[in-house]
């Protein structure tokens, strides 16, 4: 590389220095070796001279972040409500709201750290690998330690690591689509350039490391080219979001009415506008971005430890209503570790000829899982020196159209064409009907036993392409089951979720792995279902055809048939809407119909899960989608929950919401837990705070305009919020119950229990209100006092209520020692606020422990009383059938 004097930063040689140079000339340039590449001391040099290879990440500072806490409607309605407050010289009011909007400040940005440090962690751990060439041997590094001069192996399903030149091997096949805008993929040769973040979605060449990290054409142009996609909602924070507006919206009218009251009682107009902005910004849901993105975040750490990287959040919370999970067969289901479990090899071939073949059209440093047992068995066999004889002049990978391997290999005089792969394409290549019929019977035979198939062929290459291929024989393949499958399919089943098991397999092979895992007999080849498709779309069509010629006469004369044509165009439109559509409707159904009843899908190619995915979703089921490679990538967007499995591509785990690090289905079980635990601790706080506002604002409301009178003052609304949205952050460490079904939003249900918790809570506030009063006849300060220590004790008393909304307090499972820590050190706290007045002495009347103990047994009796008439709601609710 170009060396600089001092300490000055090397010039890097870009892409447009080395265009149309030859390879030799561009590694020659870049000091780097084909056969060795760098070295790993001089690649730690180059790594330490030109940086990592990462576009670093503009980090917001921690200032912005803090005043940011200070812009937007909550915190202006705060913020006026301290300028109203000094304006009238209430400074103690101001005091505490100023201390109010700090700690909210405090606590949010606390909250959000501790989320940005976990998805750091999480997004470590999701770095993409590379395979280079270092000291003449090929291993796996993190992206980010490439340097230029590195030579890297690029193969199907890779993101290219960097900007690099392509230097050996047949053909590449690059979708770029995402850096340039083209839509189909690009086909790449020796001495083209490849762009870093482009797919490879076919072959595999050596390439050459020319640019990295913002040297890169995806660095330089990265503000053109990054797209500030908003992350969809799912159907979970799309109902939060709603319950809050509407919880904003209630707020906003009855204050509305309040300050009409006000001012018709001519009310000091500051002096009412600051209470009721303070009203409003007790009842309005302060905290509920900072519950969710807190529970989101320790679910997906939750999950991290269980081998689980979450790269979407949104993915929990859409996991919980998941019910037909559609897994892929091979590393999922299966140990994805083969072996070989028989040689049958055709005459006049040898077994060992056979292996050996089969050899030199693989790549051992692919470690691909079909490839690594053959040359173990090589090894074990000590024929592995006999491949070294042999030098491979080109290699074709395999790719799923063509579903086989090509390698074109000398030895001494002797050149050969090698091809393994899918039995009934390497048969087809002999041009031998006879061996066709055979070799087909014998993969049944070895299906029906849960054998996967490879067949090995060669061919002279002295004459050319026009040489014959020969059959060489067929290697049988055994993947066994994971021990743990079947019970975690049992598992997964007992939580609701229908599992359909997905392979390229032959038919037979998938029905033996599902027999044994008790996935199911009903196992559909693809086809079936496509061909089923197709024949329904016809007899549409020709339906279509029959009405529309009905009125044409046999007799009529050729004008008029001309004549009827021209109106069969006229109304072909409305036709289409009027009866193929609804018999196109009546077919999707049937198809919907067949795959769910399937309970798996052989020989599918990826289109085929893209396929499957879609008509699940019509249907109206939340899918998720197991894959690995490049080509499943679509189906993984397009799944509600996409899982790339352990050992996927980088294009599969980019298109991925959740990503495995561990093989098999335990952990997609530990997150369907998981994500029905958040699911259920984001209900309980949803009915917390629309109870919670309907008591406050309500009871509020209907004080001052009927009664004419302020149960509780300005700063007392403003400690009550705080008091109360501080320990409900704590939910996100709750135990709770996980849901036997799939869960989902019944707007019903949470409207209704919450509505008759807010409402149980304004009776009892108001009848609270009449003793103080009408009863006992006691002071206005230590009325409004005794009101907020009775809010104060009751908010919190319904947490207890909510966190079991379907079923008594007591019941299992217990709250968690950080939750019960949080509410009753809060309770505790209010509880002496209101006793001695702390703070807000001389503008808050001191209770007393007699008072305090006497509110604290009111609200117990009440809080005893709404969990019967929380009970008795569902029960009613479940015999009307309204659950």
């Amino acid at each position: 590389m170009p060396e600089t004097a001092g300490d000055e930063k090397p010039t890097l040689l870009t892409l447009e220095d080395l265009k149309g140079l030859p390879p030799e000339e561009i590694l020659k340039r870049l000091e780097t070796s084909l056969q060795l590449g760098l070295t790993a001391e001089e690649a730690s040099r180059r790594l330490e001279r030109y940086g990592a290879n990462e576009i670093p990440e503009r980090e917001e500072t921690f200032l912005h972040r803090m005043l940011r806490r200070f812009w937007g409607p909550i915190p202006w309605m705060i913020e006026a409500a301290a300028v109203l407050s000094a304006i009238v010289r209430r400074w103690e009011d101001l005091t505490i709201i100023v201390i109010l909007l700090l700690m909210n400040a405090f606590i949010d940005l606390w909250q959000e750290s501790k989320a940005m440090s976990a998805l750091r962690v999480l997004k470590e751990k999701l770095a993409r690998r590379a395979l280079v060439l270092r000291d003449g041997a090929f291993r796996e590094v993190d992206a980010r330690e490439l340097v230029p001069g590195d030579i890297v192996k690029l193969k199907i399903g890779d993101l290219v690591p960097a900007d690099v030149v392509l230097l050996s091997g047949d053909y590449l096949q690059v979708d770029q689509s995402a850096l340039t805008g083209e839509s189909l993929p690009v086909d790449k040769k020796p001495s083209d350039i490849a762009y870093a973040n482009s797919v490879v979605k076919a072959g595999e060449m050596l390439a050459v490391v020319v640019g990295t990290g913002l040297n890169t054409y995806f660095g330089r142009t990265v503000s053109l080219v990054a797209r500030a996609e908003r992350e969809q909602r799912s159907h979970f924070q799309q109902a939060v979001i709603q319950i809050g507006d509407y919880l904003i919206a209630i707020t906003i009218v009855l204050a509305a009415l309040i300050l009409l009251a006000g001012l018709f009682q001519h009310q000091p107009i500051l002096e009412i506008t600051r209470f009721v902005l303070v009203l409003t910004v007790a009842s309005i849901p302060v905290a509920l971005p900072a519950v969710l993105t807190v529970t989101m975040a320790v679910g997906a750490v939750n999950l991290a430890r269980k081998q689980a990287i979450v790269s979407r959040l949104a993915a929990i919370e859409e996991l919980a209503g998941v019910n037909v999970l559609c897994a892929d067969k091979t590393g999922t289901l299966t140990q994805n570790r083969m072996t070989i479990e028989r040689l049958r090899a055709y005459e006049p071939f040898s077994s060992e000829e056979l292996l050996l073949y089969a050899g030199l059209a693989s790549r051992e440093e692919n470690r691909d899982p079909i490839e690594i047992p053959i040359f173990e068995e090589l090894r074990r066999l000590k024929l592995a020196e006999r491949l070294r004889a042999y030098h491979v002049r080109r290699f074709v990978p395999f790719d799923p159209v063509r579903k086989r391997t090509e390698a074109l290999v000398e030895r001494d005089d002797e050149t050969l064409q090698v091809t393994k792969g899918a039995p009934q394409v390497i048969a087809s290549l002999v041009n031998d009907p006879e061996l066709e019929r055979r070799v087909a019977q014998e993969v049944e035979e070895l299906a029906d036993q849960g054998f996967r198939v490879l067949a090995v062929a060669i061919r002279s290459a002295q004459r050319g392409d026009e040489a014959p291929y020969r059959f060489v024989g067929l290697i049988s393949l055994y993947d066994p089951p994971r021990p743990d499958s079947k019970a975690m399919i049992e598992e997964i089943r007992k939580l609701g979720v229908d599992v359909k098991m997905i392979t390229g397999d032959h038919v037979a092979i998938a029905r033996t792995i599902a027999k044994l895992l008790g996935v199911g007999e009903k196992i559909l080849d693809i086809r079936e279902v496509r061909e089923e498709g197709y024949r329904e779309w016809l007899t549409v069509a020709e339906t279509l055809a029959r009405e529309l010629y009905a009125e044409l006469s046999p007799s009529a004369s050729e004008e008029e048939a001309k004549r009827f044509a021209r109106k069969v165009v006229q109304e072909v439109e409305k036709l289409l809407e009027e009866k193929r559509l609804g018999a196109l409707k009546r077919h999707e159904s049937e198809i919907v119909e067949l795959i769910k009843e399937a309970n798996g899908f052989a020989q599918v190619f990826p289109e085929d899960k893209y396929f499957i995915v879609d008509k699940l979703q019509r249907g109206g089921y939340i899918v998720g989608m197991t894959g690995d490679g490049v080509n499943d990538a679509p189906a993984l967007r397009k799944a509600d929950v996409g899982i790339a499995v352990a050992g996927a591509t980088d294009a599969a785990r980019a298109a991925a919401s959740i990503v495995l690090l561990a093989p098999g289905l335990s952990v997609i079980v530990d997150g369907l837990r998981e994500a029905r635990k958040i699911f259920d601790r984001m209900k309980s706080y949803t009915i917390y705070r629309i109870a919670e506002t309907i008591r406050v604002i309500l009871f509020m409301s209907a004080s001052i305009l009927i009664f004419q009178f302020y149960p509780i003052t300005a700063i007392m609304i403003i400690i009550l919020a705080l008091l109360n949205d501080i320990p409900i952050l704590s939910i996100a460490y709750d135990n709770v119950k996980i849901s036997e079904r799939p869960v989902r939003w019944v707007m019903r249900e949470v409207l209704t229990v919450s509505t008759v918790l807010g409402i149980a809570g304004v009776i009892s506030s108001f009848l609270l209100f009449y003793l103080l009063q009408a009863v006992w006849q006691l002071p206005t300060g230590l009325i409004q006092s005794l009101i907020f220590l009775k809010l104060v004790v009751a908010g919190h008393w319904t947490i207890y209520n909510t966190r079991t909304y379907d079923r008594f307090f007591w019941h299992r499972p217990y709250p968690s020692w950080i939750f019960f820590g949080a509410t009753f050190s809060t309770l505790v706290l209010g509880t002496l606020v209101g006793v001695y007045g702390w703070f807000l002495v001389p503008v808050m009347t001191p209770v007393g422990w007699p008072y305090a103990l006497a509110v604290w047994g009111y609200t117990l009796a009440w809080f005893l009383f709404n969990d019967l008439v929380k009970v008795a709601t569902y029960r009613f609710m479940k015999q009307r059938g309204l659950l």
